[in-house]
């Protein structure tokens, strides 16, 4: 049996996808401070359900599970109007 730990699966997923497109063609002239990046994870985390997890066994099954088309999209929709409005309204 691995080591406890407390992950919110969720949180994994907007953390890479939101640091993936801070750097792609999209987003060049977004902000990529760590706060206009934090921001924007906060904003769509909100508006996310969470998925916490207390092992890693766990964890991939719930990363593996969350892993649908639909889930993706309904992700990358938060993302995409979190970016939008951290972008309009930087707190720095």
């Amino acid at each position: 049996m691995s080591e406890p730990i407390l992950v919110n699966v969720t949180e994994e997923i907007v953390r890479g996808l939101v640091s993936f497109l801070l750097r792609g063609p999209e987003y060049q002239t977004f902000c990529k401070c760590q706060i206009c990046e934090f921001q924007t994870v906060a904003y769509a985390l909100n508006a996310l359900p969470s998925k916490y997890v207390t092992s890693k066994e766990e964890r991939d099954e719930a990363f593996k599970a969350m892993n649908t088309p639909e889930n993706i999209e309904l992700i990358n929709r938060e993302i995409i109007r979190a970016l939008h409005v951290v972008n309009k309204h930087p707190r720095h």
